[in-house]
């Protein structure tokens, strides 16, 4: 099946949301088989809601839309289709019991505006928003159907994983079974990956696919099966997985689709080894990254964000004299903050971090982007000196990405 994703609002297009919707959804729409042909983001008017749909099912048989489905005067989105699929407004009751429910368990009390999201296109199969008040609403036409969700994503993803997906798979009429595998791999570009994998891609099944995925110093290598025969389809992908890991040794580092911060907890998790980070430039991203993942707990004790010099001294005990001769962004500081944060936290391993994120405060012999990084494992310690160029928060990321793939390697040798 080909599908259209459609987002909509003013705020996305004069870049005050990024929009991260559509790149969700359409991940979400790939691990089902199904090819998302285009994405459009357009305004709250109704002509061009309305162009767009035209235009999407000109090509497709599947829409998914989201945004424009508040209680306010700009979200048009409901009226429009309403219109467009030919229908009239009509109150919900059960939409209404709903929000009434939503806004109970929150000691809130229900104003006009929202009880007016009880109204719906009598032409719409209702879907309930367990977790905000727009409901969710499937149109069908000819053959065709669109699917209207909110633009809050964390609501979106509740509507598509609780049930647009299988409201999708039942429209599709498709009952292959479709079953991924996914390895991280690093010290290879994407390119190069491709060039030792041709013969193994070659070789591949017709019912497998491989994807290259790449981010900042990994490829994601996706091998995706899809057939009538989910244990015969399961036993050949892991017949695919073995191969890789034949063919490219350690520069698999992590079997599964996770982030380099997940990585680093299932290695630290298996190996029963803990961690801190001391941060300076990264300004704690590193140990957000790390906290993000559920269950961080069992490995990560904590972080010291060492701005000023005199944390780097009173906290990580860093020379005063080291400072003063090399500065703080230089190998002898961040390597004693490293030894300071394992030693102080009394983990495992650690991360330190000292650079120039700008946009001000380069040097000539030290430019924005400049970052000084050291990793430690009990008693091994790895240092590296790079060079990021963007914004600020962009070095920031990549010093942050660069530190979690230097303790991965120290990790797996």
């Amino acid at each position: 099946m080909k599908c259209e994703i459609i987002v909509i609002g003013d705020e996305l297009l004069i870049g005050q949301v990024v929009d991260t919707n559509s790149a969700w959804m359409a991940a979400e729409l790939n691990k089902q088989g199904w090819d998302v042909t285009h994405i459009a983001t357009i305004n709250d008017e109704a002509d061009t809601i309305k162009d767009a749909i035209s235009s999407a099912f000109s090509r497709v048989d599947a829409v998914l839309m989201t945004g424009g489905l508040g209680p306010t005067s700009d979200d048009v989105t409901k009226p429009v289709l309403c219109q467009y699929f030919g229908g009239k407004m009509i109150f919900s009751q059960e939409v209404y019991e709903q929000n009434l429910r939503y806004f109970a368990g929150r000691g809130l009390q229900m104003n006009e505006s929202t009880r007016r999201q009880a109204e719906v296109p009598d032409v719409c199969t209702v879907i309930a928003n367990p977790v905000g008040t727009a409901p969710v609403m499937w149109f069908e036409r000819e053959g065709k159907v669109l699917v209207a969700m909110p633009g809050v994503p964390h609501e979106m993803r509740v509507a598509m994983k609780g049930d647009v997906l299988e409201r999708l798979r039942r429209f599709a009429g498709d009952n292959d079974a479709i079953l991924h595998r996914t390895l991280m791999v690093f010290r290879n570009t994407e390119s190069g990956l491709s060039e030792r994998l041709t013969d193994f891609e070659a070789s591949l099944p017709s019912c497998i696919k491989l994807a290259y995925l790449p981010i900042p110093g990994v490829v994601r290598l996706r091998l995706t099966a899809r057939g009538s025969n989910e244990p015969e389809l399961s036993k050949i992908l892991d017949e695919m997985v073995e191969k890789l890991h034949h063919i490219l040794g350690k520069d698999v580092f992590y079997n599964g689709d996770t982030t380099l911060a997940g990585a680093v907890g299932a290695i630290l998790k298996e190996r029963g080894l803990t961690l801190a980070t001391a941060e300076s430039c990264t300004g704690g991203n590193i140990a957000h990254e790390i906290t993000a993942i559920a269950g961080s707990s069992a490995y990560f004790k904590g972080a010291v964000v060492a701005y000023s010099n005199e944390v780097k001294q009173q906290v990580l005990g860093v020379d005063a004299q080291d400072l003063h001769n090399y500065g703080a962004v230089s190998e002898p500081v961040v390597s004693a903050m490293a030894a300071g944060v394992l030693r102080t936290m009394n983990v495992d391993c650690a991360i330190a971090t000292s650079g120039i994120a700008g946009p001000d405060g380069g040097t000539p012999d030290k430019p924005v982007g400049t970052v000084w990084i050291a990793v430690n494992c009990r008693d091994e310690q790895r240092k590296e000196c790079v060079h990021f160029s963007g914004s600020r928060s962009y070095i920031i990321e990549r010093a942050t990405q660069r530190a979690l793939m230097m303790l991965i390697d120290l990790l797996i040798g």
